[in-house]
């Protein structure tokens, strides 16, 4: 399997590069250093609970409960991997932990974004990390699949739920036709499929800005806080339309192997026990944080709340969707019928209730 080299210079700063040099030191003095980072900058916020709670936390733990003392070398914001390229940096020993998308990762990792694959689920992240654990729990392959990447999963990663921003206002679907609206990834398909006649582009969080002020897009989907202040989107899109596309938990903090297997044993437990708390943290932070980020915007620019009616006429128009990448990611090899149906059920579980109850047979 070829991958994409981590040694783009887009991809990588010089002192990345240096660090690769050193190579991986875990414990000298006993002191573990750690190289931490993502593709996005702590504004985000699963990047940063991982620079303000993931990472005091783990200290505090392993200083209290051990000898060893902890430093940590920091690459957010891009400064060691873009967001495109942050899990061949944790394959590659660039970074020993890192939290990335799988969004960027539809080759390598198709089945983890299980839960894009059923829009219009639950718009609570708490419920979102919950059902993805149950998931998760009834598949080992999912987590076994990070094995052939050189990688260990941490801890899942919850998102707030996803709305559409525009620099337009929309009341029906069929205003959308024609118009411009960025995805990630899988994603696109919520526009492709549904066949509205959207024209679905495609890019990474950081360049939404420019690409909506320029005209190449006119909105895109995503949830509230990097709508607000965070990205500043309202600034070149001044309407946000509530049409709950879900919470999805289609992120991951992942370890590198090398360095994990280099940890002492007493560590490890460690790093399990934080991790499970900041992915908890990740569902309550971003459902807390979204009534907080939704009163930010009706401030701040037109804020549309879609009728029920409007969102089951997107659900419908995508009925079809699950049963066909199902069959897809089947003919691959992946188990995708059980666990589309598995998410389903746990998605019930949970108590939520889908406006369309997809069929997968």
């Amino acid at each position: 399997m070829k991958f994409r080299s981590i040694f783009r210079t887009s991809a990588l700063s010089a002192a990345a590069l240096a660090f690769i040099v050193g190579g991986t030191q875990v414990a000298s003095s006993k002191t573990i250093t750690i190289r931490i980072g993502s593709g996005h900058p702590p504004t985000v916020v699963y990047a940063g609970l991982m620079k303000n709670f993931f990472q005091p936390e783990l200290k505090k733990a392993i200083e209290s409960k051990t000898e060893h003392k902890v430093n940590f070398i920091e690459g957010y914001s891009g400064s060691i991997t873009k967001v495109f390229d942050t899990f061949e940096g944790i394959q590659n020993g660039v970074l020993d932990v890192g939290g990335f998308c799988f969004c960027f990762e539809a080759s390598k990792l198709p089945m983890h974004a299980f839960q894009i694959m059923l829009p219009f689920g639950t718009m609570d992240p708490v419920q979102s990390v919950a059902i993805a654990g149950k998931v998760y729990k009834q598949f080992p392959i999912l987590e076994k699949e990070f094995q052939k990447f050189n990688q260990t999963m941490l801890a899942r990663i919850g998102d707030g739920g996803y709305n559409i921003g525009t620099n337009f206002e929309w009341k029906e679907v069929s205003d959308l036709k024609g118009r411009k609206i960025l995805g990630a990834g899988l994603n696109l398909n919520w526009m492709k499929e549904a066949n509205i006649g959207i024209i679905p582009v495609t890019d990474g969080l950081p360049g939404w800005y420019q690409k909506i002020k320029t005209g190449v897009a006119e909105g895109g989907i995503m949830f509230p806080s990097a709508w607000g202040p965070v990205f500043k989107l309202h600034e070149v899109g001044g309407y946000y339309t509530t049409i709950g596309f879900g919470s999805i938990t289609w992120h991951a903090l992942n370890v590198n192997n090398r360095f994990w297997n280099s940890l002492p044993e007493e560590v490890k437990p460690i790093f399990r026990e934080v991790a499970a708390r900041y992915e908890v943290q990740t569902g309550t932070f971003n459902k807390a944080g979204y009534e907080k980020d939704m009163e930010w915007l009706r401030k701040n620019i037109k804020v549309n709340d879609l009728p029920a009616a409007v969102r089951l006429e997107w659900a419908q128009k995508l009925a079809h969707w699950p049963q066909k990448i199902a069959d897809e990611l089947e003919g691959k090899g992946y188990p995708a019928k059980a666990i589309l149906n598995a998410t389903l059920d746990a998605a019930e579980e949970v108590g939520y209730k889908w406006p369309v109850r997809y069929v997968v047979k």
